[in-house]
């Protein structure tokens, strides 16, 4: 399996980040998308991507290069050049994550839109795909990718929106990413009643980690045998190591095999990101 995003800066992995990508790779992750919330990130991601082929047994790490809805008040004119710079790493191989998040504004809604369009305007102009945040944006995202035109590749990164939302990302040949939202009883409903409208060839899975931990994930799985992890203080902490958790419960709702959805994803995360 290839995770399509894990905020591996995250301090919350910052005491035992090689041991987490180890198990991610026992696991049976190959690949891993190290998402970039900030440019600063972003060039820490392209040298922990170049320290992990110094160690063995991880997963491959690749990244995105960009600015987070909610950092974009801090955007200036001089990030789209130093962005477009970034994507010239051969380890970088998205734009974003970028888009809109009105839930919390935490970032000014004109911050997030001009933050947004000049992200947009980088990844036509590097012809890289684009790995997109949208939430409760009310349909403005999407308005936003439509308007530009010729677009590269477009990635709703761990999609809960509608229906009708679903259906327009669709129509448009967006991939769309799933994560354990899907595995939350009550908080994943509605999305487990779409996901069988995504083709296969538009499907991507991931963690999204240390956030959104599968439900069905135990508290004591057998890859966590160091005590570090195996601390209260890490049982809610999500790892690339419980992917195949997000994959069982959407293989389940597709009716689908573990096995084949795990196959189908991996293909479609090559094609999009280059991880062969």
């Amino acid at each position: 399996m290839i995770d399509i995003c894990v905020n591996l800066q995250n301090g919350q992995f910052s005491e035992d980040l090689f041991m987490v990508l180890k198990r991610a790779h026992h696991a049976g992750v190959k690949g891993i998308l190290a998402c970039a919330t900030d440019l600063n990130l972003a060039e820490r991601n392209v040298a922990l991507c170049t320290e992990s082929l110094k160690r063995p047994n991880l997963p491959l790490l690749l990244s995105t290069a960009g600015v987070h809805p909610h950092d974009a008040e801090t955007w200036k004119d001089s990030d789209g050049p130093r962005l477009a710079a970034l994507c010239e790493s051969t380890w970088v191989r998205a734009v974003g994550e970028c888009g809109l998040d009105f839930n919390r504004n935490f970032s000014a809604p004109k911050a997030q839109r001009r933050a947004f369009q000049a992200q947009i305007d980088v990844a036509c102009q590097v012809q890289k795909p684009l790995f997109v945040h949208d939430r409760d944006s009310n349909g403005e995202v999407f308005q936003s990718l439509m308007a530009q035109g010729q677009l590269p590749p477009v990635v709703i990164h761990c999609f809960t929106g509608s229906a009708d939302e679903l259906d327009n990302y669709l129509d448009a040949g967006f991939y769309i990413g799933i994560t354990g939202w899907l595995c939350d009883a009550k908080r994943g409903q509605t999305l487990r009643e779409l996901v069988t409208r995504i083709p296969d060839h538009q499907l991507l899975i991931e963690t999204d980690a240390p956030f959104l931990r599968p439900h069905n994930a135990p508290a004591n799985d057998r890859l966590f045998t160091d005590a570090y992890a195996a601390s209260k203080k890490n049982r809610r902490r999500n790892e690339p190591a419980l992917l195949s958790y997000v994959a069982a419960t959407l293989a389940e709702q597709r009716q689908q095999s573990p096995a084949e959805l795990a196959e189908l994803c991996t293909a479609n995360a090559n094609t999009l990101f280059g991880f062969e």
